[in-house]
């Protein structure tokens, strides 16, 4: 982590650098002493020290180099010539295309939505109808070859694209999506290849019987979305549309992301509401009101996308589509009337999500460790991980229902008993005429019908206990060893099948002394298990209410989230705060640790720094790109063009390259910011889309050039986030975070004898290892 900017480990606060000496000799040989001393290292201080946040995603990504997003708006001469000559009428366009791109963000995900669940509802429900026929032949071990042998090719194929295609597809997603709205540019965690990959990856996953949902890579399919709709055009493609321009940027990208966020989470369970309410709650680091007016929009329309659809999917167009995916919702509970019984036993499903909860993130988090020790070996491990999990998958969901005992269908169902096909609650298995097996009716279903199973509540006496604990306990095995290989899998399903399961239980346990039925008791345990993994309160609540349609249980179903939430808080984090800190990346929190009390910001800055003139030889810029990552470089004012040394502000590495692409030198020392404005515009610096910005590599100099002078005073940002040397390291995390910065320029208190600056605070001078390498008396961790 380097001080001035994000190199490969996402650096801060001082590393080492060097003054930039107006004799190219001299920065040579300081650049080479530094260079020597290990500048292309993760340095934390002067002094030689091991960087341990090695900032690399261990899980489906490459190693790669981690940098923070310009959230930040910067300030130039530039910016403010391009902002004092637009009009009214340009401004008003530039609002109008933002709604239409929060608009083109619902309907994207909303079909997006629809195809998965469409997707998944008919490959699935093939592979479940050839099952069945099998079964009513007799013909069970062909039977179970058949399912393994459908799992198997379906989930190899999944893992094949994550494999090979785009690893960072791997996983729920969220985490990743919650760290690039903190700050964090992750290697292709919003690429093109990683949007392909999670739709079509989700739909071959889910298919496959893992214990997986569709749920959280729909939260990252909507960001990819919103990234690729916010990309500001294509000169690749001939999308050049000069409004498109007004996008090129950081901030805006990170609304459309957000707005893309919650998108998803209104597709996977039709919940609008509850969309805004997670994007708020769990992935965004910042809000403001015109934010939540878009996602609001943007969650509206998909919810009308997938409204249409399903009404015309009700005609019968739409194959073995029918009462699961999207439909998941409609659940008849009973008017809750709840006693002092009740609201204990709510209690005690609240203390068991927390316990439960817990104990899940820890075994993930073992696990996951675990697996980043074969994914790391390479793609052919990671598929062939993804292939074993598939065959014990398949061989639990069919050899376990073969211990339920066969029950008597009930009498005067409307539904058909047993179900004869993929979907209902009464799967007949190998059950004779007129039974039907419990146990089956979870495990040989899709995911959605198993959970509309759970919910029910036309038979409390649907489901035995022993068949409940049996599954209870296979999905949250099965959802344990599943997260972490490499398919795009959510977390959603799999804990609201557990929750719902020992709910049930619950429910089932007290019979007749409770008010409650046994539906409205596996809703609660689904809320109880979310809220002790998740550790998310009223977005998970909502989601739920909107899920079920029962507004009446909004009182239970908050009591149980902070009960559960409570618990596990006692704990351990929540399950993607937790990846998100094992994947290593460089999260910054809402609150400041207690330790950071005790220092002041002058404590993680060392230096000296590398610092530029206002007017500086190309030459030393050259060199000072070429041998360092740093991101960020303060510009100094010295005489003849001040009276005295004075910091005139920062200039970013990309912002310096496209100055030095457009080679607006002169021969002498002298201000030439006038005519840099009249050749530049302010879009030249704007940030490309996927990285396709200009390169160091790509630019060359005659020694002529190399001697020249450049004004870097139309690049520079005039008016960078400063604090004085003696503010509270805690008071400085808490500004950094709050703003969204990615530099955080240290000023000295005493300005007499001592340079302007004192350095530059990144996210990494504000991360516990780095701080605990520089005073481990003060880290104390858990």
């Amino acid at each position: 982590m380097e001080d001035q900017g994000d190199i490969e480990n996402e650096g801060g606060g001082g590393g080492i650098g060097v003054m930039i000496m107006e004799n190219g000799k001299d920065l040579e040989r300081n650049i080479s002493a530094v260079s020597e001393s290990g500048v292309r290292q993760p340095l934390l201080s002067s002094k030689s020290r091991v960087n341990n946040t090695s900032q690399i995603a261990i899980i489906g990504a490459n190693v790669c180099p981690i940098e923070s997003l310009d959230y930040e708006i910067i300030e130039n001469d530039l910016f403010k010539q391009d902002w004092r000559s637009r009009k009214k009428v340009q401004i008003f366009q530039y609002i109008f295309l933002k709604w239409t791109l929060v608009l083109l963000i619902g309907l994207s995900v909303g079909l997006v939505g629809f195809f998965l669940n469409i997707a998944v509802e008919n490959i699935a429900g093939f592979k479940l109808l050839l099952i069945s026929d099998l079964m009513l032949q007799d013909k069970y071990f062909r039977g179970f070859a058949a399912y393994a042998c459908c799992n198997l090719v379906l989930a190899t194929c999944a893992g094949i694209l994550c494999a090979f295609i785009a690893p960072a597809a791997a996983g729920s997603g969220i985490p990743e999506v919650k760290a690039y709205l903190n700050g964090i540019d992750a290697h292709s965690i919003l690429a093109p290849s990683t949007l392909f990959v999670k739709i079509f990856g989700s739909a071959l996953g889910v298919s496959a019987g893992f214990v997986v949902g569709k749920e959280g890579p729909m939260v990252h399919t909507g960001a990819c979305i919103a990234n690729l709709l916010g990309q500001g055009g294509s000169r690749k493609y001939h999308l050049t549309w000069k409004w498109l321009k007004y996008f090129k940027n950081d901030r805006d990208r990170r609304d459309l992301i957000t707005c893309g966020a919650a998108a998803g989470v209104a597709a996977a369970f039709r919940a609008p509401v509850g969309g805004v309410l997670f994007a708020l709650e769990e992935v965004a680091s910042w809000w403001r009101s015109a934010l939540l007016w878009r996602t609001f929009f943007s969650t509206a329309v998909v919810a009308m996308v997938l409204r249409s659809f399903i009404v015309f999917c009700r005609s019968g167009k739409c194959g073995l589509f029918g009462q699961g995916g999207l439909i998941m919702f409609d659940v008849n509970s009973g008017a809750p009337n709840y006693n002092t019984i009740d609201v204990l036993a709510v209690l005690l499903i609240g203390v068991l999500g927390g316990l439960l909860g817990s104990l899940y993130n820890y075994l993930v988090d073992k696990v996951l460790r675990t697996y980043s020790i074969i994914n790391e070996r390479g793609p052919a491990f990671k598929v062939l991980l993804v292939m074993t999990i598939s065959i014990l998958s398949s061989l639990c969901s069919y050899c376990l229902p073969w211990f339920a005992t066969c029950t008597p269908c009930p009498v005067g169902l409307e539904d058909k008993c047993p179900t004869i096909g993929r979907s209902g609650n009464y799967k007949n298995f190998q059950c004779p005429a007129g039974h039907y097996n419990d146990l089956a009716s979870l495990f040989m279903n899709t995911n959605d019908d198993a959970i509309r199973n759970l919910f029910s509540s036309d038979n409390s006496s649907e489901f035995h206990l022993s068949s409940l604990f049996v599954f209870f306990a296979g999905v949250y095995c099965l959802g344990v060893v599943t997260y972490g290989i490499a398919i795009p899998s959510g977390l959603f399903i799999p804990v609201i099948l557990a929750g719902a399961s020992y709910g049930r239980f619950v429910g089932t346990v007290l019979g007749s002394i409770s008010n409650l039925n046994n539906g409205l008791f596996a809703l609660l345990g689904a809320a109880s298990f979310l809220g002790g993994t998740m550790r998310m309160t009223v977005s998970i609540c909502v989601i739920l209410l909107e899920l079920t349609d029962d507004l009446l249980m909004l009182p239970l179903v908050m009591l149980v989230l902070l009960v559960s939430k409570t618990v596990a808080d006692c704990f351990n984090k929540g399950v993607y705060d937790q990846t998100v800190k094992m994947k290593g990346l460089p999260y910054l929190e809402a609150h400041a640790e207690p330790y950071m009390r005790q220092l002041v910001a002058g404590d993680v800055c060392s230096g000296p720094l590398i610092t530029f003139s206002g007017v500086e030889k190309v030459g030393n810029i050259i060199h000072a790109l070429k041998f360092t990552r740093h991101n960020g470089f303060p510009v100094i004012d010295a005489p003849p063009f001040s009276d005295a040394p004075e910091f005139c502000g920062l200039a970013l590495r990309s912002h310096l390259l496209v100055l030095l692409k457009g080679k607006k030198f002169t021969k002498l020392s002298v201000l030439s910011g006038s005519s840099i404005l009249r050749s530049f515009h302010a879009f030249d610096f704007a940030k490309p889309g996927s990285g396709k910005g200009p390169k160091l590599e790509d630019l060359s100099f005659t020694d002529e050039e190399m001697e020249m002078y450049v004004d870097l005073h139309p690049v520079t940002n005039t008016s960078p986030y400063t604090v004085v040397e003696t503010m509270s390291l805690a008071k400085a995390a808490i500004l950094f975070r709050q703003l969204g910065l990615r530099h955080l320029c240290v000023v000295p208190k005493k300005t007499t004898g001592r340079d302007p600056i004192v350095g530059i605070l990144t996210r990494h001078d504000f991360m516990p290892e780095h701080i605990k390498g520089l005073y481990p008396h003060l880290v104390h961790h858990k």
